[in-house]
């Protein structure tokens, strides 16, 4: 039988169940084992059921996201099914559409809602500093459209500090090492000001908060084919291939999604042993 503990969360940040096997860059309880996540999943082959991972994908550059979705092909048994949570590309492409015909009225929270699109589909790809423009957005008490903002982004509206501190918390450690200080003090007296704007924004952009690419259900599809899966489909945030996992809580916060921007998406590992070794041969 099945037990929880069958099941891994992968970069699983603060929103985990205890039962599951959970791992992520900085543990934020003790249920998560700390690791490097860049050095590949440290587990057996065939050794879970479910993988599943929220929002993680995206901030790989798509040939890491392809070798971290193999290795998630390997750690799975033959059967064993991969759900990928991630932002969806169509549907903020769309709304950004949608937003930006409303605004040519000149409705000032047609306009807003626009703004906040441009930002959603822009801001975590570009931005130079930890939460962007979506945090200071969130952060406004008179921003006029904060039920649009949140229907679009969830919980993470009314919880903008806890979100900016998980995200400090998972940056710190680099943020505050003497290593870094050294290295800018050296590159500002080599080339001044500028060069150390450069740097820093540089050293930000590696540390893992922003988006380096999008999916959508197509693209998304394709990747889990390219690296051995079958069958990959999309799902609602209540509903999963997965046993039980609607009870863990993992992508709704009681009736409501916890991410509505997401795209939900399974596939499975194949059951027979010649699909099989071709995945685990790519996965090598």
């Amino acid at each position: 039988m099945t037990q929880p503990s069958d099941y891994l969360n992968v970069g699983c940040g603060n929103h985990y169940h205890p039962d599951w096997t959970n791992i992520d860059l900085v543990a934020s309880g003790p249920a998560v084992r700390q690791y490097d996540l860049r050095r590949g999943l440290p587990y057996e082959p065939k050794q879970f059921d479910a993988v599943y991972h929220s929002h993680v994908l995206e901030h790989l550059a798509p040939a890491d996201a392809a070798n971290m979705l193999r290795d998630c092909f390997r750690v799975l048994r033959p059967g064993g099914i991969v759900r990928v949570v991630v932002p969806n590309l169509e549907a903020i492409a769309t709304a950004y559409l949608d937003s930006l015909n409303q605004a040519d009225n000149g409705d000032e929270m047609d306009v807003a809602n626009h703004q906040w699109m441009t930002f959603e589909l822009l801001d975590q790809m570009t931005r130079q500093r930890s939460g962007g423009q979506m945090m200071r957005v969130m952060q406004d008490p008179n921003q006029i459209n904060r039920d649009f903002i949140r229907s679009r982004i969830g919980f993470e509206m009314d919880t903008p500090s806890k979100a900016k501190k998980t995200i400090r918390r998972r940056l710190s450690r680099l943020v505050r090492s003497t290593k870094k200080q050294l290295a800018i003090a050296a590159v500002t007296m080599l080339q001044g000001k500028s060069g150390r704007d450069a740097y820093r924004e540089g050293y930000f952009r590696q540390a893992g908060e922003i988006h380096r690419w999008m999916y959508d259900r197509v693209s998304l599809a394709r990747v889990l084919r390219e690296v051995g899966f079958e069958d990959a489909q999309v799902f609602p945030a209540s509903e999963s291939g997965i046993d039980g996992f609607d009870s863990f809580g993992l992508d709704r916060v009681g009736s409501s999604p916890r991410k509505p921007d997401s795209l939900y998406m399974e596939a499975t590992r194949p059951r027979d042993e010649v699909a099989s070794s071709v995945g685990s041969s790519r996965a090598a």
